[in-house]
């Protein structure tokens, strides 16, 4: 962990987890041919909805962590994620995230069809 992402006592901020998680999202689509640049580019947004998060032990300034990403759920129109952070293979923060897809209008739209196929 960076300076930057610890509060004063060296134990990193409990919200930069939610970058992390972020970060591991778009880099988990990348891998599975999924880039969120270029569905932006067609009309497709991805918005947070919903997060549920249990923070279980603290990282602290000089620790290195790893974030995994898995899809636990998709419909129509949201995709829901299940992220883990873990350092030395133990649990300090788990997290569950759904997104819906928008236009660019704010409104529901269908998941594409290559997004869906990550249920599979």
């Amino acid at each position: 962990m960076y300076y930057e992402d610890t509060d004063a006592g060296g134990v990193v901020y409990y919200a930069n987890y939610l970058r992390y998680f972020e970060r591991a999202r778009t880099e988990f689509l990348l891998t599975q041919g999924i880039d969120v640049a270029a569905y932006h580019e067609k009309g497709y947004f991805f918005a947070v909805v919903h997060v549920d998060i249990q923070y279980k032990k603290p990282a602290r300034l000089g620790d290195t962590i790893e974030v995994t990403t898995e899809v636990t759920e998709i419909t129509n129109a949201t995709i829901s994620l299940k992220h883990r952070a873990l350092k030395d293979e133990n649990l300090l923060v788990e997290s569950q995230v759904k997104l819906a897809c928008i236009d660019n209008k704010g409104r529901p739209q269908r998941l594409p069809a290559e997004v869906k196929k990550l249920g599979k």
